[in-house]
């Protein structure tokens, strides 16, 4: 039978070797059956998680011209500020206001591959306005940076594969991507506006039905309102719900790809508040992966081969679900025009972002449509299949 919940799992019984075993069960029971969890017990400070939500809020407060001063068309990383309705998922607007960061990195040099301009400093609000917002975010994010490589090594741990199977793909020294930096890691800070506040005619998408794109990411709901919502395999929609003292967990489609299909990528949305609820808040952090991770190593090598008794144990919540439903196709295949991680998530943001594209891209903006195009033009119903790894759809919202 198909979940009809998302599971909370308590990241502390990882830490103790008498209750590991059972949090490690739990948790392959997620990857393969949901796609989503909730953790509690991440070992953040409650302190710092009211802090981090205090001051995205008070973001979206400060002065509009203040904001604008900090949009991210103002420069070619894709990170700051973006006007309401300005990102599309799905093929439709996306109603939200939001700013994007990341763990920061200075600017590229001139002989660096064009998608390093994504390795960039932040466009930080004033600090004469928002003296805190800085310092809290930046904690935050390198926080939760070694939280998602931490996590993803239990990821690796509850398939049978071993702790570090994963760490290929990350940059920094210890790792396998480049030595001589650290892996970005992204967040955003999001406002959805009650469809109230929005206007006639213009629908309840906060996010359309997506997929995130590499490996993991964490979910901070911040305020009280339902809104996301996760597709089962009968394609029926399940509320996840702010809960408490947790962090959201999505798993990706580069996370489905590595493991052979065995960690399930789940379809989800965000639907805008009802009239007179006021906006939906949320604050989702996205794992990074090196972005000169190569398709042909993903496609070829990866990160070995999945035990085929743990493919097993996938094979049969397929048949015991009769397959699945799911309004989202996954694309991480073959074929693709980037040859890595860094390009296809250029090109990517580039497609969700078009006004940015539009100023810094205009080769890449005449690509995605003209792909686009081709796409619509010989559109056909979603089927499941065994991944293949090659260019992904790269979208990061909550």
């Amino acid at each position: 039978m198909s979940f009809t919940s998302i599971p909370i799992l308590d990241l502390a019984q990882a830490s103790d070797p008498a209750t590991k075993p059972q949090f490690l069960a739990e948790l392959r029971h997620a990857l393969m059956e949901v796609g989503f969890l909730y953790l509690k017990n991440v070992g953040i400070p409650d302190e710092l998680f009211k802090q981090v939500i205090s001051e995205g809020k008070a973001f979206f407060d400060i002065p509009e011209e203040e904001k604008l001063k900090i949009e991210m068309k103002n420069a070619p990383s894709f990170l700051g500020y973006s006007r309401l309705s300005a990102e599309i998922t799905a093929g439709g607007i996306d109603h939200r206001e939001q700013i994007d960061l990341s763990t920061e990195h200075t600017l590229p040099g001139p002989d660096a591959p064009l998608y390093d301009n994504l390795l960039a400093p932040n466009q930080w609000p004033s600090s004469s306005i928002l003296p805190n917002f800085r310092e809290t975010f930046t904690e935050y994010m390198n926080r939760m940076g070694e939280i998602s490589i931490s996590f993803t090594s239990l990821i690796a741990e509850a398939i049978d594969l071993p702790p570090d199977a994963f760490n290929k793909y990350f940059d920094g020294p210890g790792f396998g991507g480049r030595q001589n930096q650290t892996q970005q890691h992204k967040l955003k800070i999001v406002k959805y506006p009650d469809v109230g506040t929005l206007g006639s005619g213009k629908g309840n998408q906060g996010v359309g039905p997506h997929k995130d794109s590499m490996l993991t990411s964490y979910l901070l709901q911040a305020s009280q309102h339902r809104g996301l919502q996760v597709q089962n395999m009968r394609g029926e929609w399940i509320d996840c719900p702010p809960i408490d003292g947790t962090l959201v967990v999505a798993i990706g489609q580069g996370l489905e790809a590595l493991t052979q299909g065995v960690c399930v990528s789940t379809t989800h949305r965000v639907l805008s508040p009802e009239a007179g609820k006021g906006a939906r808040y949320s604050i989702p952090f996205f794992q990074g992966v090196s972005g000169d991770a190569e398709f042909e190593d993903l496609e070829n090598v990866g990160v070995g081969q999945v035990k085929e008794e743990i493919k097993e144990l996938r094979r049969r919540v397929l048949e015991k679900n009769g397959g699945r439903l799911d309004d989202v196709e996954f694309t991480f295949r073959k074929g693709g025009v980037a040859k890595t991680l860094g390009e296809a998530t250029l090109r990517n943001r580039v497609k969700s972002h078009q006004d940015v594209g539009e100023i810094w891209y205009p080769d890449i903006l005449e690509s995605v449509r003209a792909e686009q195009a081709a796409l619509a033009r010989k559109k056909s119903p979603v089927v499941e299949a065994v991944p293949i790894v090659g260019e992904g759809k790269a979208v990061e919202a909550h």
